[in-house]
């Protein structure tokens, strides 16, 4: 050990022995009676700031005593003459430092009283309140034993008898004392224990003979019992566990023993000696104070865990006299790292295939004598050369402490066949003593192996412009056999290639556009496509490569408006504008920022103005109507390409003006004619043409033929039907929902109007044919003797549709039969499918939002000039009616 750290650990010393001693007091002074009794309590050691320290204290005068708290107390009676008496405590600290302290004890001037003695009969005369009496524990028979002699001082002057009452007599323990009623003799009657009953105290009454009332006040009468040594001492419970390190220095303190005594405290009866019977060569006891501590430096747990030691506490200060009792006690060493962990084997060898990864080469046993699972015992291992490159690691098993060494990289045979690593085994905890880690060096065979082809580079980074020409050679891409260090008989293949982009030569790994390169692609991710080409050998061994594409941009996209459809909010006296934003997917120098301009036809009416890079804001030039606008705008990006683009603008008086959100007022109800009003007229129209069906019909079967004077001896034969048929008288103002009718069957008409045989027809111009639903019409025009021209339609469900022959053997009834049952299925869909194929035909109610309309309720035309029961409305029918009912009218009369 250096000078230096001598002097330092010296200095050391020196302090806390000065801090020892100045809270250890080196005199103490005391005055006592002359006859110091056995139990008085001197005075006391005060450690006073020491009190977080623990200290043991013995004295050099066996008539004294000192507790553990310091206090010095008489064990026997003592005379301290006018000289006074001196003697020494002596302290003890948990180091083992001792210092002494001087006691001198002075005797006061006031004479002690004489002690009571027991077992004398004594007369009390005028004294009615007599000493405590004492009485020794356990003393032997014969019994009743006379105590004492009581005397009221009224017996002076008048007859009195006693009795007595309270522990002892009455209550428990009861009928251990007596009282003679006329003599005042207090008698014993059996044996007390004073760790039962140290005192007792009880009540004596003095009562006139005569009048039997008390002639005195209550006498309260004390029974001290004295102890005798008749309890041995007795180990507290749990009091004999000790635990201390291993390898603790001489004089490192293992623990206290505690012991009590029954008997009567500050005595020498409770006074205990602790004695070691076994175990003495490596531990020792402080007689009194009961603290072991180690003899001697040897403890080792690995060689011996516990030691079980044979303690002996006696009372009586360790006398022969004295009563004893012995224990066990049991010391435990607790563990220190004080064993390195040792190798099985002075080297190790193992074989690692090349080309593997995260894979186990080679268990390490390890043995390790400190105590198992805690940190002396768990090792830790580190490789302390040959892994320069990181392709090692090792890792402990927790259940055997053994190391598990891993590879985690490929190896290369090629690179190096033969790796020496060397390993340290170190324990968590430090180690402690003169001891070292130890280390074992590890040889490694790498083997050999048959690999697949090598890209060099492992990643080829090209760069290409996009959109060029489909079979451009963009570059080159090959591998080469590690074990032979070219590239003869290798293939190439496509292993991946998202957009399809590239081919792959097979031969010679050129790599070729196959398709259009669009850097705007979500192939592409900043403007760089990734794919990768797999080599094959001649032994089907197999490599991959990465191929990095960086595409360089052209100017292939022109701006565009991001949002053409916008809403403007008009405000009084503010002309409304709004924000145009533009996107260009070309990156810079083709993109942003844009240049704006306003189309010819809107220049006038718009203006554009603060154009910021990719916006620009839309402004009316002059005030508008409210409407929808067509702007035309053209966008040009930094290079000045770019193209007119169309953006909606509604205007109108908004409810919001929040961004994005504009939404506009709705308008007062115009005085337009709405969907409403056309489907009005539209059910109009369609209540007239079954009018007009239901006129035909009628005329067509007042007579068997009908000629038609049009040049082709045609005519139509009568009908079954005898007349026109019931008149059907309708509500006017009530719109009648027809019921589902099936097509008119055309294969079994046998009952209806068919064409007779010397009819002759000619078919004019085919004008229009119309198919839907399932249902198929043609229209003919027919030329009557007047010269005009007529049309009517035909129709069929389910099957083909007319021809352009002529009517082709279906009757003209059939014909008005299929077209009126068509549009009753339509009226039935205006009433109970609002949803189906005639859903937007359908009268719907209008929300009112303003005042009436000025043109009135609709309502009003489905009466307006009808009368009930009146056909004065067929006289306005148009020129197409008209002309029909000249036909009709005109048969009638060749009929007469």
């Amino acid at each position: 050990m250096s000078p230096g750290v001598l002097l330092y650990t010296s200095l050391i010393y020196v302090v806390l022995i000065q801090q020892a001693q100045c809270c250890v007091p080196s005199t103490i002074q005391a005055q006592v009676p002359v006859e110091v009794q056995a139990g008085y309590v001197v005075s006391k050691v005060n450690v006073g700031d020491c009190n977080s320290r623990r200290f043991y204290f013995s004295t050099c005068d066996p008539d004294f005593t000192v507790l553990p708290d310091g206090t010095i107390v008489t064990l026997r009676v003592t005379r301290v003459t006018s000289e006074g008496k001196s003697f020494c405590v002596w302290a003890q600290d948990q180091t083992h430092h001792r210092w002494k302290v001087d006691v001198t004890l002075t005797h006061t001037m006031q004479p002690q009283l004489p002690q009571q003695k027991t077992g004398v009969l004594r007369r009390f005369r005028r004294r009615w309140s007599p000493p405590p009496i004492y009485l020794q524990e356990n003393s032997p028979p014969p019994y009743p034993k006379d105590l004492e002699q009581i005397g009221s001082d009224s017996s002076q002057n008048q007859s009195v008898y006693y009795r007595i009452s309270g522990p002892g007599v009455t209550t428990h323990p009861v009928g251990v004392f007596s009282c003679e009623e006329l003599s005042g003799v207090l008698r014993v009657h059996r044996a007390l224990d004073r760790e039962e009953f140290p005192v007792l105290i009880f009540i004596a009454h003095a009562y006139n003979r005569i009048t039997h009332k008390e002639t005195d006040k209550p006498l309260p009468i004390t029974v001290n019992m004295e102890d005798v040594n008749d309890n041995a001492p007795e180990f507290v419970e749990n009091s004999l566990l000790f635990t201390v390190e291993e390898r603790s220095k001489v004089g490192t303190v293992v623990g206290q023993i505690n012991a009590t005594d029954k008997d009567e405290p500050n005595t020498s009866h409770t006074k205990i000696r602790y004695i070691l019977l076994t175990g003495t060569e490596l531990f020792s006891v402080h007689s009194f104070s009961g603290v072991i501590s180690t003899k001697s430096a040897t403890l080792d747990r690995e060689t011996q865990e516990k030691h079980l030691v044979t303690v002996e506490i006696r009372d009586m200060g360790g006398a022969l006299n004295g009563l004893s009792n012995t224990g066990t006690a049991t010391i435990s060493l607790t563990d220190i790292n004080d064993n390195p962990p040792t190798f099985s084997e002075k080297s190790y060898k193992a074989r690692v295939g090349e080309n593997k990864a995260d894979v186990l080469v080679l268990r390490i046993p390890v043995e390790d004598k400190d105590l198992k699972g805690t940190a002396n015992w768990k090792v830790i291992f580190k490789i302390t050369k040959g892994n320069e490159n990181g392709y090692f690691r090792v890792d402990t098993d927790p259940e055997t402490n053994e190391g598990l060494l891993y590879v985690t990289k490929p190896l290369d045979h090629e690179e190096g066949s033969h790796l020496m690593l060397e390993l340290v085994a170190e324990n968590e905890a430090p180690l402690v003593g003169a001891g070292a880690w130890m280390q074992v060096p590890v040889d490694l065979m790498v083997g050999d192996e048959d690999e697949g082809p090598v890209f060099s580079p492992p990643i080829l980074t090209l760069r290409v412009k996009e959109n060029v020409p489909n079979g451009t050679l963009i570059g080159t891409y090959t591998a080469t056999d590690p074990e032979t260090k070219t590239g003869k008989g290798i293939k190439y293949y496509e292993e991946t290639d998202p957009a399809s982009w590239i081919s792959v030569d097979e031969n010679t790994g050129g790599l070729k556009t196959t398709n259009m390169i669009d850097r705007e692609s979500k192939f592409v991710s900043n403007g760089m496509y990734n794919m990768t080409v797999r080599a094959v050998d001649t032994s089907k061994k197999q490599g991959i490569g990465t191929v990095l594409i960086l595409i360089d941009d052209v100017n292939d996209n022109n701006p565009v408006i991001t949002v053409p459809d916008r809403t403007l909010c008009e405000q009084d006296g503010v002309l409304g504008s709004i924000t145009l934003h533009a996107e260009d997917a070309d990156a810079t120098p083709y993109g942003e920022p844009f240049t704006f301009e306003l189309g010819e036809e809107a220049v006038g009416k718009w203006k554009l103005k603060d154009a910021k890079g990719t916006s620009v804001v839309l402004q009316q030039a002059v005030a508008l109507p409210y409407g929808l606008y067509s702007v035309p705008v053209v966008v040009k990006d930094l290079q000045g390409v770019g193209e007119a683009q169309t953006v909606n603008v509604r205007l109108c008086e908004c409810a919001t003006t929040t961004p994005g959100q504009e939404e506009c007022v709705a308008q007062e109800r115009s005085a337009v004619l709405g969907t409403w009003g056309v489907l009005a007229i539209l059910l109009a129209l369609a209540l007239l043409l079954l009018l007009l069906l239901l006129f035909v019909f009628i005329c067509s079967t007042k007579r068997e033929k009908l000629y038609i004077d049009d040049g082709s001896g045609g005519m139509l034969i009568k009908s079954n039907t005898e007349a026109p048929g019931e008149e059907v008288k309708t509500d006017p103002f009530l719109l009648l929902c027809p019921s589902p009718v099936e097509a008119v069957d055309t294969q079994s008409r046998g009952q209806g109007v068919g064409l007779g045989e010397g009819l002759d027809q000619q078919t004019l111009e085919h004008q229009h044919q119309y198919q839907g639903n399932g249902f198929q019409t043609s229209a003919h025009e027919f030329v009557t003797s007047g010269g005009q021209t007529n049309i009517y339609a035909s129709g069929h469900y389910g099957q083909g549709f007319y021809g352009d022959e002529g009517f082709q053997n279906y009757s003209v009834l059939d014909t008005w039969r299929t077209n009126e049952l068509y549009l009753g299925n339509k009226l039935m869909y205006f009433c109970e499918e609002e949803d189906g194929r005639y859903a937007d035909d359908l009268l719907k109610d209008y929300g009112y939002e303003g005042e009436g309309s000025s043109v009135g309720s609709l309502d009003c035309l489905s009466q307006m000039g009808v009368e009930e029961d009146s056909l004065d409305f067929l006289d306005a029918l148009g020129p197409k009616f008209r002309l029909l009912a000249h036909t009709c009218t005109h048969t009638a009369e060749e009929e007469e």
